[in-house]
């Protein structure tokens, strides 16, 4: 699913669809409170503000004084507890993919109808949910601009540096700084985090490893250092340098997404996850993580449901949708793989 992903749009299908999307930041937090019937998600950083242009643009298109349920989605961070709809009970708000899919778990429809995963299922996970994927993302490192940290790492590099086995940047190419290398990791519940120590097959976080910094914020102030080092999703990164979605502290700052093992994560021309950083193991579908019973109902709720996330439904089959996943730097799933869904 995601290695073809990243051959479905030409650049000239991009440049049109991108047309249709307004530059600017990133939406927030509902501006109303949601009705007890409307559709309410909580979750992932890196998927937050692609969720908020969704919401913005399908409730437009339902028409206005429409009766159906609408959409919306809290920020992974802000103020909290919150209150995501009328008569919900307050929660702590989910910061990441993890806490997204615990408080799903942990509540029903009359407080949180989805959660947005940049991860995959993982065992842990309830067995009675849908893992409803959408488009492509992927990981890949960043670094101060300017900094010590050489353009490319390898695999081996990474897996080196985060098991705390290479400690300075010359034991990597003796041309580079002798300074200490820095590891930050995201905090415990994200997806982006869970997604790169997977892939480098790290399961033991060592103390060379700072641990805690919110995923894809580059403007936190101790990833401004010459010889910090941390993982990054490409397409948020995108949508933060190249479309001005950021806002606030959700912004790229001084860092700069490099490549590995060689392979550019993106086109800059183009402003695109390359196809061949697509077509490694640092791709990744992105998902919004829906109860089994209630995505297959055929009740009022379930039809919204569908209406929405299904392979039918408004994100998988309008332009709109499309051009929202450009313009935040995802790449959208071809017809038959958005909307489909992994069982828990």
């Amino acid at each position: 699913m995601r290695k073809t992903a990243a051959k479905l749009l030409t650049v000239a299908a991009l440049a049109t669809s991108l047309v249709t999307v307004a530059s600017g930041s990133a939406l927030a937090d509902p501006t109303v409170t949601p009705a007890a019937q409307d559709i309410v998600g909580v979750g992932s950083d890196t998927t937050q503000a692609v969720l908020n242009q969704f919401s913005a643009d399908y409730n437009a298109s339902l028409g206005t004084g429409s009766t159906l349920p609408h959409l919306y989605s809290w920020d992974a961070t802000g103020s909290s507890p919150i209150t995501t709809k009328t008569g919900a009970t307050s929660i702590t708000r989910p910061n990441g993919s993890g806490a997204g899919i615990s408080a799903l778990n942990g509540n029903t429809s009359a407080t949180v109808d989805f959660a947005r995963s940049s991860r995959d299922p993982q065992s842990s996970d309830p067995n009675t949910f849908d893992f409803v994927a959408y488009a492509t993302d992927a990981v890949s490192w960043a670094a101060q601009n300017g900094g010590h940290a050489p353009a490319n790492l390898t695999t081996q590099n990474l897996k080196d540096i985060f098991n705390c086995n290479v400690t300075a940047w010359n034991q990597i190419d003796p041309s580079l700084s002798s300074n200490t290398i820095k590891p930050f990791l995201p905090q415990a519940n994200s997806g982006t985090r869970a997604f790169f120590l997977k892939t480098l097959g790290i399961t033991t976080i060592n103390s060379c490893v700072t641990q805690g910094v919110q995923e894809n914020q580059g403007s936190t102030a101790a990833l401004n250092d010459a010889d910090a080092i941390v993982p990054y999703s490409v397409a948020h990164y995108i949508g933060q340098a190249y479309y001005g979605k950021g806002s606030g502290s959700d912004v790229q700052g001084p860092l700069t997404v490099r490549s590995i093992d060689g392979v550019a994560p993106i086109d800059t021309t183009n402003k695109v996850i390359t196809d061949a950083f697509a077509n490694t193991n640092y791709s990744r579908s992105v998902y919004n993580v829906l109860r089994h019973s209630e995505f297959v109902a055929t009740d009022t709720h379930g039809t919204a449901l569908q209406a929405i996330f299904g392979t039918n439904g408004w994100i998988c089959t309008s332009a709109t949708a499309t051009a929202d996943l450009q313009s935040f730097g995802f790449l959208p799933l071809p017809s038959g793989a958005c909307g489909s869904t992994i069982h828990s």
